[in-house]
């Protein structure tokens, strides 16, 4: 039992901390470090991003504050601005990267079973990238325009779970399409994303590969068509072909023949133009494909909101790096302490119940779900099945 220890390090117990220490080694992370090691350091950081603090100096006060309650978290060193700004300018963020990504296998095993309200089995995935604005003064390493920097979230979300498979952090100038040169794509696994990544030499690799694209066409898309097939116009569907591109580049790019789509969204009554190279899948099942790549935008929304990605603690490309991936992890830990506890709860509300409950004494699985010792030992029965009934358990 876990009564009478504090929620925050029960949290953090969830989390493999020998292949944290792996990832540690492989970088040198606390070689000719005196003090603040790279898993206290880590541990604060993820502390501050649950908690919601956007300064160092806000952490160091509430840290030292309950001073006597750091022993516990597992934070024996004394705890500095000094030693965090330190620590967040150079402990490799290669670390947190390499720790991000076995919490991804990790978490995607937990969700693998979860079914997509669509109909197929393969795997589906959304791809798009978020521009996060910073000052040019502050951070000129990441020059973006005459009067601002910015870096850009390059990010594919598995949308089973909503985890982030891939994630690449650039420069605000870099463009979308360059992106999926660093991606792998699985042989009959779904790839939506919108028209911004098109680009038809990139779309041939992934045909090549045994892979499903789903995107929308440009205005200026030229083609020729070689088949039509029927479509049910009661579900919006417009037309249903297999067209051959003719524009010059886009010929040579892309030699085989291509399926487009026509759709009405029901909704807001705008027309839209799908492209893919999958010839078997239903029509209605394609325009729902991409109807799905709007996860990826709540994705974005969900970690900007509520997450610690917009304010940076450090100016150095090293401290950004760092502190993303950090919060991708609080992201990773909150969903797979979501299934681990069979929760019912939300990705956001886990998040706010963490967030006021970090120095509590209570087990995690009766701050969740709500237990009470004494109204389980002797509450009768049938009125307890009420009572949880009328609360929504």
């Amino acid at each position: 039992m876990d009564k009478g220890k504090l929620v925050f390090p029960q949290v953090m117990a969830i989390l493999p901390w020998r292949r944290f220490q792996t990832c540690v080694e492989r970088y040198h992370g606390d070689k000719k470090t005196t003090t603040l090691t790279t898993q206290e350091f880590f541990k604060i950081m993820v502390f501050t991003q649950i908690t919601g603090l956007e300064s160092l100096s806000s952490t160091v006060l509430c840290l030292n504050a309950l001073s006597s309650q750091c022993y516990h978290f597992g934070i024996r060193s004394k705890i500095t601005k000094s030693n965090l700004a330190h620590a967040n300018h150079k402990r490799n963020w290669k670390i947190f990267y390499d720790f991000a990504q076995i919490l991804i296998k990790e978490v995607t095993k937990l969700y693998h079973n979860d079914p997509i309200k669509l109909d197929i089995n393969e795997g589906l995935y959304a791809l798009d990238s978020t521009t996060i604005d910073l000052c040019l003064t502050l951070f000129p390493w990441a020059h973006f325009r005459k009067t601002k920097s910015a870096i850009k979230m390059h990010t594919m979300i598995n949308l089973k779970g909503k985890i982030p498979d891939f994630i690449l952090i650039s420069t605000g100038k870099m463009h979308d399409v360059n992106a999926m040169d660093h991606m792998d794509w699985e042989p009959g696994c779904w790839y939506v994303m919108d028209r911004g990544y098109l680009d038809f030499e990139r779309f041939y690799y992934i045909h090549q590969c045994q892979a499903w694209f789903v995107t929308r066409s440009k205005k200026n898309t030229q083609y020729k068509r070689v088949y039509s097939k029927k479509v049910d116009q009661s579900k919006g569907l417009l037309c249903d072909q297999k067209v051959r591109l003719t524009g010059t580049n886009a010929l040579k790019d892309y030699p085989e023949l291509i399926r487009r789509i026509k759709f009405i969204d029901g909704e807001t009554g705008k027309r839209l133009v799908f492209l893919t190279n999958n010839m078997v899948a239903s029509a209605e099942t394609i325009s729902q494909v991409y109807k799905n790549r709007w996860h990826v935008e709540l994705f974005f929304k969900w970690i900007k909101q509520h997450l610690c990605v917009k304010r940076f603690l450090g100016r150095s490309d090293n401290a950004v790096r760092s502190q993303i991936w950090i919060a991708m992890c609080v992201y990773l830990l909150i969903l797979k302490l979501k299934k681990r506890l069979g929760l019912e709860y939300s990705a956001y509300e886990i998040l706010q119940i963490l967030k006021v409950s970090t120095f509590n004494k209570r087990s995690l699985s009766s701050m969740f779900l709500n237990e009470n010792t004494l109204f389980d030992n002797y509450c009768n029965p049938n009125l307890k099945t009420i009572v949880r009934l009328m609360i929504g358990r």
